[in-house]
């Protein structure tokens, strides 16, 4: 048996995916369907939500380490999983720099790593997705607040650096959205929608057969 733990923010949380709530209860359905398909297999999945809508790299240091501790068990394997960064990288106009510089985002990326290593021995990180500036260069709902496409990729570029610092896997978001036409795959210019959702946990399933985190033995393990 193998827990997958997925924290992060308002994408992890399957924002705006009135389809099927988001590329987590995706990859939950996809492993679900697994497990019942293949029952007498010893490699059972489960996969947690913990991603929570606003949340930055400060917000997930405050709760990680708890959360993570409640899902632990000594049978069976832990395998975290991490999306966050979006909301460290976006502009405010007071301020006149990033919600969280990169200096401390690139440290707090390092403490997440070091926290998670405790515990588990599989860590991976998701990269981050691209915006439509022209809808949220401000956003709507606080015009203080600016997503750039610019400072996403640098803070991309920071989890992607530390990541292989240490060993860690990085799944690549943010380069493949730039090939894809990304706009349509976004709701309101910064959550994706459910075709965004779909993408976004395709790449990331693929990423976990291809490097053997989960392995299947289905009729369906290729959809």
């Amino acid at each position: 048996m193998a827990r997958i733990c997925v924290f992060g923010d308002s994408i992890v949380y399957g924002a705006w995916d009135y389809e099927q709530g988001g590329w987590v209860q995706r990859l939950r359905k996809f492993l679900d369907e697994k497990n019942l398909s293949d029952s007498d297999s010893e490699d059972y999945f489960v996969v947690y939500n913990l991603g929570v809508s606003g949340n930055n790299s400060r917000d997930l240091l405050e709760r990680f380490e708890f959360e993570l501790k409640q899902r632990l068990k000594q049978e069976g394997e832990t395998i975290i999983a991490l999306a966050i960064g979006i909301n460290d990288s976006y502009f405010l106009c007071d301020k006149n720099d990033n919600s969280v510089l990169q200096e401390e985002f690139r440290e707090n990326i390092q403490k997440l790593i070091d926290i998670a290593q405790k515990f588990v021995s599989k860590v991976i990180f998701i990269g981050l997705t691209c915006v439509d500036e022209s809808k949220v260069t401000p956003i709507p709902w606080d015009t203080n607040k600016s997503y750039k496409n610019e400072y996403i990729q640098k803070y991309n570029e920071i989890i992607k650096s530390v990541c292989k610092e240490n060993n860690v896997y990085f799944i690549e978001i943010f380069e493949k959205w730039t090939k894809l036409g990304y706009k349509n795959l976004l709701e309101d210019g910064l959550h994706p929608n459910s075709k965004g959702h779909e993408k976004i946990f395709k790449i990331v399933k693929d990423f976990l057969i291809k490097n053997k985190i989960i392995t299947l033995n289905f009729e369906n393990s290729e959809n």
